[in-house]
């Protein structure tokens, strides 16, 4: 069976304590093979290391702090997360998730820049792929990415649901876009933008427990809906399911 890997999944969040080994069982049945996990804020750590200690051949940790957590002391909080990092580097699989959310809080949008600006030379520093969160701010997080835009720079923008051309910038900084369940929604509009990009340029990604495919809209999203992104991809771009699995897994691979 061809494999998947979810590029982003939060399945260390309270949602899923009830069934957490059936909700495994399931990714697995289906070939989804690694599951990489963005962090949110201090909180959440506990949890996700947990989870990453009970499935460690499964489970992958990330190290970051998502927009919508950044506040005041985003600088104490960050200095903490590096000195995590710092004491067992080997765990961690990259920094995020991070980035820009100008929906739901435009209270710190200048804190949120520094915040994410200093991730992205976490990301340098360490070597770790770069996993953004971008929501109605593509293009001021473009922007900083160009600002530090090298060969030591690489990574992923989650939930990609930007234009054509903005695709094409992230494409030209060597990143990936995300493609979730949202390419399965009616009215996503992510098949007009796709349809002009090629597979290397994509990778998979739940984002459970949020944003679930279709025919599961609505409900708690998980890894083994990935099956779903993939036939949809496999429709879009006219390529069998095989091959967007085997693709998207290779650009995950390189991406980790």
């Amino acid at each position: 069976m061809p494999i998947m890997i979810d590029t982003h999944a939060h399945i260390y969040l309270p949602e899923f304590e009830a069934d957490l080994e059936a909700i495994m069982h399931r990714a697995l049945q289906e070939g989804v093979q690694k599951i990489y996990l963005p962090n949110i804020d201090t909180a959440s750590i506990p949890s996700m290391l947990a989870l990453t200690q009970q499935y460690p051949e499964i489970c992958k940790p990330m190290m970051g702090l998502h927009p919508c957590s950044v506040q005041d002391d985003w600088s104490t909080v960050l200095d903490d997360m590096e000195a995590l990092i710092e004491k067992n580097r080997p765990l961690y699989s990259g920094i995020g998730e991070c980035g820009l959310d100008y929906y739901w809080d435009k209270s710190h949008i200048a804190e949120q820049k520094a915040a994410f600006e200093r991730q992205i030379l976490l990301a340098k520093k360490y070597q770790l792929p770069l996993i953004i969160h971008s929501r109605d701010a593509m293009d001021d997080c473009l922007a900083l990415v160009e600002k530090h835009r090298g060969d030591d720079l690489r990574g992923i923008f989650h939930c990609f649901s930007g234009t054509r051309e903005q695709l094409d910038k992230v494409i030209s900084l060597h990143f990936k876009a995300g493609i979730g369940g949202v390419v399965t929604f009616k009215n996503g509009g992510l098949d007009k933008v796709l349809q002009y990009t090629d597979l290397p340029h994509l990778v998979l990604e739940t984002d459970a427990p949020y944003l679930a495919p279709v025919p599961f809209r609505g409900k708690r999203n998980e890894p083994a809906y990935l099956r779903y992104v993939v036939d949809k991809l496999s429709e879009l771009l006219q390529c069998g399911s095989a091959e967007v699995m085997q693709v998207t897994t290779d650009n995950a691979r390189q991406v980790f």
